[in-house]
């Protein structure tokens, strides 16, 4: 079986090989083109939407369904732009506690998308999707609480799984944390690490992964606590991969990770996205980092707005800077475009995507446009 496993892989090595390209070279003329991750359950949405951004004056236009699909609750793209990834955020299937994992070709010139196949994710709800550039692909699964390894091959297909981690563990929040919630998983600067995030266990695992064998081995540190009752959801990697931010959904904090020269970790100083005194209902959801590293954003669903942190050069430390409403209820997701003049909001409650100018020098961000869109819950630029 480790075989023929191996032989699998090797197959479709050739077409991931390589450092991956920039995809904004692929943008439409009339505008940078990117999709949308909906919640079709309790929505008027069927799948998967495209919208185009004119860089120009920031206004959004052109939105069209890409692609059929349910609960497409978070896509990526291949490096080489080919394929798109998406979970099915379910958790009942032909009588299994399953989601899946669904392929697509992508139609360079026109942006739709053509399913190839989908097999499960191997657990319940999966809510994030990543994938390397030689093809292998990691899911979260939420409700089950763990992360599945599948390879991409050559033709687009994706692969059954072929190895899953489960978590194990339990968090002080009786409410959300009776058991592991994995809610993201990534390939780590330069390929070598994994980090998923739990939100139910309050840690951060690390894995390496075995090409050869298919599998998720844990390093030497296999977990990195956050706080208790925290709930880490996503991840950020810093300029040269020396400090990892970790956003808590549940705690509202980010948290700075440095990683250190011998593969170990040490867990540093965590800030607030909350105003001081605020005792209102919050959780945090997405963060992301500028293309030039000097700032860091993260969005707020209560407050409904996107926080503002300058990175120091040096230690990488945070200083906020300021906040941006959303003009929306629920910013699930968030997004920099590819040369981080723009950031486009998904506001998962009010059914709409709002586009902002970012100004470079201050990090500080301008409302451009705004377009109606039902349950939007992730954007990708192609």
């Amino acid at each position: 079986m480790k075989k023929n496993i191996f032989l699998l892989l090797m197959a479709g090595a050739a077409v991931f090989a390589g450092p991956a390209k920039s995809l904004a070279q692929d943008n439409s003329k009339s505008g940078m083109m990117f999709y949308i991750g909906t919640y079709t359950d309790g929505s008027d949405s069927k799948g998967i939407y495209r919208c185009e951004l004119d860089p120009k004056s920031g206004q959004l236009e052109n939105y069209a369904l890409a692609g059929v699909s349910v609960n497409p609750s978070f896509v990526t793209l291949t490096p080489d732009g080919n394929y798109l990834l998406a979970v099915q955020e379910k958790n009942t299937a032909v009588g299994n506690t399953q989601g899946y994992i669904e392929s697509f070709a992508v139609d360079k010139s026109t942006g739709n998308l053509k399913a190839i196949n989908k097999e499960p994710s191997g657990g319940a709800d999966p809510c994030f999707v990543s994938v390397n550039p030689e093809g292998f692909a990691l899911t979260a699964n939420y409700s089950s609480g763990s992360v599945g390894l599948f390879r991409l091959n050559g033709d687009g297909t994706i692969s059954k799984a072929l190895y899953v981690s489960q978590h194990e563990g339990h968090g002080p929040n009786v409410n959300r944390q009776k058991g592991p919630h994995a809610h993201s998983s990534y390939f780590g600067p330069g390929g070598k690490r994994i980090f998923a995030a739990d939100l139910g266990t309050d840690d951060v695992y690390v894995y390496r992964l075995d090409a050869d064998n298919g599998k998720l081995v844990p390093c030497k540190t296999p977990k990195i606590p956050m706080a208790p009752g925290a709930g880490p959801r996503h991840i950020a990697f810093g300029p040269n991969g020396q400090n990892m931010y970790v956003i808590s959904e549940m705690g509202c904090t980010v948290t700075r990770v440095a990683m250190k020269d011998d593969g170990g970790f040490d867990v540093k100083e965590s800030v607030s996205t909350l105003p001081k005194g605020y005792d209102g209902e919050n959780t945090c959801a997405e963060i992301a980092i500028s293309p030039d590293g000097k700032y860091l954003y993260a969005s707020n669903r209560g407050l409904d707005n996107i926080v503002i942190f300058s990175i120091d050069p040096q230690s990488g430390k945070l200083t906020e800077k300021g906040t941006e409403g959303v003009r929306g209820k629920t910013p699930r997701n968030f997004t920099l475009s590819p040369d981080g003049k723009f950031v486009l909001v998904a506001n998962q409650n009010s059914n709409n995507i709002v586009a902002f100018r970012r100004n470079p020098e201050t990090g500080m961000l301008t409302y451009t446009s705004e377009i109606k869109a039902p349950k939007p819950v992730c954007l990708l630029f192609r």
